[in-house]
């Protein structure tokens, strides 16, 4: 196995440690910028949408009105509040497409730069919501060798440090961007040898596997077993049976229980949803 392509399914399946997350309105970044040169300014109400005590998914206006607090500020205070409101806003798909029209994740990537550790978490906090997305993956990927160097060099077993190994989970769940870490493999391995447990994977991941768990997360953890299998099967591993260590993330997916687990949602009791995953995982 050799170049990106071995290296990266390697540090995709590595990342597993780290995590097993109204309309579109169309705004564009420039349409933003003329209503703020029309005298446009946070009102105090843009603060109140930080303060924790408004419960309800903010409409596209708010979350304008958020980005815009969140770029003009330099209070750190507010600064991580906002981001703290964005990014459980992003945990809702459809806020997702809104904030990138918004140009919004500019806005949140350059808060990873932050000095203040709690701002800078908050910020891959909300980037790793957001890079759920397809789309908004295109616009995050900007920053993986930032994330990736931040996370390597930081404190081991840091806030900071999980939620960037988070993010990267998240953006290299398909093909797409695994490349990108080929470089990191050695300091993946070291995090994982001596990280603690939130680092680690368990064999807790394997409950994932289950018609119980919401279909979006469901089919996400199935993306990456699919994904994985296809690089296994190109860099000829499957032509005889492989060894895996035991604990590791290949030992999971290729053993008994997980068979069992796939097995098991494809035979479901909804016909429904059988027939969607078993549609799924042809597809992919």
């Amino acid at each position: 196995m050799g170049g990106p392509r071995g290296a990266g399914w390697v540090a995709a399946g590595l990342l597993l440690g780290a995590g097993a997350c109204y309309c579109i309105y169309r705004l564009t970044r420039g349409r933003r910028r003329g209503d703020r040169e029309l005298g446009m300014r946070p009102s105090k109400s843009a603060e109140d949408l930080t303060d924790g005590s408004y419960d309800d998914v903010l409409n596209a206006a708010q979350l304008q009105k958020l980005l815009y607090l969140l770029e003009s500020t330099e209070d750190p205070v507010i600064i991580e509040r906002a981001l703290i409101t964005l990014g459980n806003n992003a945990a809702f798909s459809v806020n997702q497409a809104i904030i990138r029209e918004l140009g919004g994740i500019p806005i949140v990537g350059n808060k990873i730069n932050h000095s203040n550790q709690s701002i800078k978490e908050k910020a891959l906090n909300a980037l790793n919501n957001l890079s759920v997305n397809v789309e908004n993956q295109i616009k995050i990927k900007i920053y993986i060798n930032q994330v990736c160097e931040d996370v390597f060099s930081g404190p081991l077993n840091s806030a900071v440090q999980l939620a960037g190994l988070r993010l990267l989970t998240n953006m290299t769940v398909t093909n797409d961007h695994q490349h990108m870490l080929h470089n990191y493999i050695t300091d993946l391995f070291q995090v994982l040898l001596t990280g603690n447990g939130n680092t680690k994977v368990d064999s807790s991941f394997l409950s994932l596997y289950d018609s119980h768990v919401a279909k979006e997360i469901l089919l996400r953890v199935l993306t990456l077993f699919q994904n994985i299998n296809n690089c296994l099967k190109i860099e000829g591993h499957l032509a005889v049976q492989p060894t895996f260590t035991e604990g590791s993330l290949f030992f999971l997916l290729h053993g008994e229980e997980c068979a069992q687990k796939i097995k098991a949602l494809v035979d479901h009791h909804d016909a429904e949803e059988a027939v969607t995953i078993t549609a799924y995982m042809q597809r992919i």
